[in-house]
């Protein structure tokens, strides 16, 4: 009798659409307010009689509400546009470090916002952990090497994808994690394994081909490319102030909580097949910070061992921050933000094309954000109502349900079907950063990334007006938020 056997199918994901509800009937708040402000000048008009002369006007109120430029109406730039204005009159575009001047001691030495982090080194595990006083969060970080998903079998591929769906329960779980980074980047590999190689094994007899071998392993260099992942917690010190003050407060109580929170997320990778190091210490996070503000150098950074591991001196030397690009010491910069998953059906290798992409030095992150289950429950209500009182008044006007709002209707239900059924709520974030050595590569690298991303079935687009913070968020394995 002949037996057939069946091998485990991948099953395929489907990601919840980016909301586009606004406050009442599709409009959001600057919208409604260029739209009243529209009405009144019309009610102006015709009070006085000159109704003709306000149109240019109430033409200026509607087109800064329903005009899009860049996926954006016309009065969601204001806010941007102001802020960069304001910036750019206050010299914040520019950054140039003061080589005579030290910074405060424990400081990253980071342009920006990023100035006010702080570095905590661990006594006990001697790892980095990464204090942000405003935002009151405390990350450490981890590096974890990985086989290639896309050549696993379909069965182990599907055990991996639940088996990662439990690490990020796992953060929902604990209540204390603001956020998780995953962050995968591109680097010129360095040639040190090669050169490893030949330390040990290679035949140094003096020989013309023995002493030529050697040379042509020294000149090696960067000649090809490699992919380095890792993984950022970061935990939240305002709900976590109970067990920090348990622990003896300050920094070494919030230490502690957050050494509890490793213990787990590693046991976690763990299980998901996942093979962590040890966590960066200081050292490894200056290294991780230059290579990505001066690209140029990062493989003679890595080849030289302990050159360049200084955190208090790893951040850039000048950096000149553009409306749709920014500049660091040896490449110009461009980050783009996944705007849109893919609407249907997909596997879970489908960001094959965007990860596989050859020849670009990127970086890619993923940041969930977990959502206590109260407030999940809370904000999907809030969804639910908001969803059928726009409904009662579409339907009161005689305006017809399009599919788009009845597909963001389903995803709400579909949510609280998944909270109820116990899964946790995380936000994701994606955002690409894609690096060069000159203004023009970087545009025909931009332009591969986002037909990669269309390959891949996501949108892009281009932060403009943002990059600086953009590239902090995309490119450094702090958890920061846009």
């Amino acid at each position: 009798m002949a037996t057939t056997t069946r091998e485990p199918a991948l099953t395929p994901i489907k990601f919840s659409r980016l909301t586009r509800r606004g406050v009442l009937l599709g409009l959001s708040g600057p919208q409604l307010v260029m739209a009243s402000l529209a009405s009144g000048t019309l009610i102006i008009g015709l009070y006085v009689g000159a109704v003709v002369m306000t149109f240019p006007i109430i033409l200026f109120f509607v087109a800064l509400a329903f005009v899009g430029v860049g996926g954006r109406k016309l009065i969601e730039w204001a806010p941007i546009g102001a802020r960069w204005l304001w910036r750019s009159a206050g010299g914040q575009l520019l950054y140039r470090r003061r080589v005579v001047k030290p910074r405060p001691a424990g400081t990253l030495a980071l342009p920006g916002d990023a100035a006010r982090l702080h570095q905590w080194v661990d006594p006990e595990t001697a790892a980095v952990m990464v204090h942000d006083p405003h935002a009151a969060t405390l990350t450490a970080i981890v590096g974890v090497s990985h086989p290639a998903f896309v050549l696993l079998d379909p069965a182990e591929q599907e055990r991996r994808v639940v088996s990662w769906g439990r690490v990020l329960a796992t953060a929902c779980r604990s209540g204390r994690i603001a956020s998780v980074q995953v962050m995968e980047r591109t680097l010129p590999d360095s040639g040190k394994g090669l050169a490893e190689w030949w330390e040990q094994h290679g035949n140094r007899s003096g020989s013309w081909a023995s002493t030529t071998y050697g040379e042509l392993v020294d000149r090696a260099g960067p000649a090809g490319e490699r992919h380095a992942s890792t993984v950022s917690i970061s935990l939240d010190m305002k709900v976590a102030g109970r067990a920090i003050r348990a622990a003896g407060g300050g920094m070494r109580g919030a230490a502690a909580v957050l050494r509890q929170e490793m213990a787990t997320m590693l046991a976690a990778l763990r299980s998901a097949d996942l093979s962590p190091g040890e966590w960066l210490t200081a050292g490894d996070l200056a290294l991780i910070l230059r290579s990505a503000y001066d690209p140029a150098v990062a493989g003679a950074l890595e080849r030289q061992g302990d050159i360049g591991r200084d955190l208090a001196t790893a951040g850039p030397v000048a950096v000149t921050e553009s409306w749709d690009s920014l500049r660091s010491d040896s490449a110009h910069h461009c980050v783009l933000w996944i705007s849109e998953w893919p609407r249907s059906l997909v596997y879970p290798d489908f960001l094959a094309p965007l990860l596989l992409s050859s020849g670009i030095r990127r970086t890619f992150t993923l940041l969930y954000t977990p959502m206590r289950t109260d407030r999940a429950a809370r904000d999907i209500r809030k969804m639910k109502t908001e969803y059928i009182s726009d409904a009662a008044q579409r339907q009161k006007i005689g305006q017809i349900e399009d599919a788009q709002q009845t597909a963001e209707y389903q995803d709400v239900l579909q949510q609280e079907a998944d909270l109820t059924a116990g899964h946790g709520v995380l936000r994701t974030s994606g955002f690409v950063a894609v690096s060069a050595s000159d203004p023009d590569e970087l545009e025909r690298a931009v332009a591969a990334i986002e037909q990669a991303a269309i390959q891949a079935s996501c949108e892009t687009r281009r932060l403009w007006g943002q990059q600086a913070q953009a590239f902090a968020v995309a490119s450094l394995p702090l958890c920061r938020a846009l």
